[in-house]
């Protein structure tokens, strides 16, 4: 599946008006794509462990999204054949007391990936350019107040962009994903939250109250996405209102990403390949006496 009509690199105008939010490319139902979405799980299987291997580089997988439009089901599926020894998921919630004593892109230094493995941040320091920018937070945080002005967001987009392209510069490759959902969808799914004992969990009196600001929260993120993507830290615009296409177009995405990165295992200098050689007549050397003892 080719993944370039949902890259954007920043170069065009965009507008997630020309996205549509039901568009499921050529398929027409969920089971088109089960075994595409295997094969992907398996492939992503493959280039994990080599990346692990090779211990050179490392990807982070940035999910935001409106609620209800299924981070983490997407993240739960997509990533369901990889090794846990390599992956590691951080869900990005209210900043705590020690995290609001920092810098805003502190809380996301600390948890990004190390080399040979696979972060994924569920919600992101793209929180502050987004419901902080909403709901004007920014004037409550304990900053100076020069540094409370209307060029707060301006500045935290040439901030992020010079931290991808550090992060980039530095070994670690960057993919933001964005489900797209329509308002309709997520009124549906909503409603499906409190309709079944099951998931009442999921829905909180906070999803309505922010629902009211759907329109400013699409203006956020329409902003953040012109001002941050770049040709080395793409977003992808995923269509969410469809659980089953959104997930095999993230597989695909990220397979993409690991074909692009394309790990190798390390391959062993001569003398290292000899000390194996070695080992190996000696491992076949006890089986022999073994037998003979037999």
């Amino acid at each position: 599946m080719d993944i370039k009509n949902y890259c954007f690199k920043g170069k065009e105008e965009f507008s997630l008006q020309n996205y549509d939010t039901k568009d499921t490319a050529e398929f027409t139902s969920k089971k088109e794509t089960i075994e595409l979405l295997a094969a992907n799980q398996a492939r992503m299987a493959q280039l994990q462990d080599r990346l692990y291997a090779e211990n050179k580089e490392a990807l982070l997988i940035i999910f935001q999204a409106m609620d209800a439009a299924g981070k983490d089901g997407a993240i739960k599926h997509v990533i369901s054949g990889m090794n846990p020894q390599g992956v590691i998921v951080h869900n990005f919630k209210q900043p705590t007391s020690e995290e609001l004593d920092h810098d805003y892109l502190w809380r996301a230094w600390r948890v990004l990936p190390g080399r040979g493995d696979i972060g994924i941040f569920n919600r992101s320091y793209y929180e502050d350019v987004l419901v902080v920018k909403v709901h004007s937070l920014y004037k409550n945080l304990p900053l100076p107040d020069r540094c409370k002005t209307g060029e707060l967001f301006q500045q935290r987009y040439m901030q992020i962009n010079h931290f991808e392209k550090y992060l980039y510069q530095n070994g670690i490759r960057v993919v933001k994903i964005f489900l797209h959902l329509s308002k309709d969808e997520q009124k549906k799914r909503f409603l499906e939250r409190i309709d079944d004992e099951e998931k009442n969990w999921k829905f909180s009196q906070s999803d309505i109250e922010e629902r009211m600001y759907w329109d400013t929260y699409q203006e956020a993120y329409e902003d953040a996405i012109k001002a941050t993507a770049t040709k080395k830290a793409p977003w992808y615009i995923v269509p969410a209102d469809k659980k089953w296409f959104a997930r095999l177009l993230i597989s695909q995405i990220i397979v993409d990403t690991l074909e692009e990165i394309n790990p190798q295992y390390p391959e062993l200098p001569d003398n290292k390949k000899a000390l194996l050689s070695q080992c190996r007549e000696q491992l076949l050397a006890e089986t022999k006496e073994e037998e003979e003892k037999d």
